[in-house]
């Protein structure tokens, strides 16, 4: 992976623990229902932000590779693998 997007992921990944920890507390504190769920909402968000840039770097440096080395199939595969657990959403 490269290190700036490597970077960027690990600062998003705990920025969305503290999330997590911020609603944890909300919960604990009964704070108003609706107050938790825009910060679930932010949270979930959060979470999309790093599948996409995993995503992309996925398809910019492994896809590629494995494009321009034969592997096609194992390509297709992966991709569709992907788009697959996107659309259960």
């Amino acid at each position: 992976m490269n290190k700036n997007v490597k970077s960027k992921v690990v600062r998003r990944l705990k920025t969305i623990e503290g999330q997590v920890r911020g609603l944890q507390k909300l919960v604990e504190n009964d704070t108003y229902c609706i107050d938790i769920i825009t910060q679930t909402s932010a949270v979930r968000s959060a979470l999309s932000a790093v599948e996409d840039a995993m995503l992309e770097n996925h398809l910019s440096t492994h896809v590629v590779e494995q494009m321009k080395g034969g592997s096609q199939a194992k390509a297709i595969r992966e991709i569709l693998s992907v788009y697959k657990v996107s659309k259960k959403k």
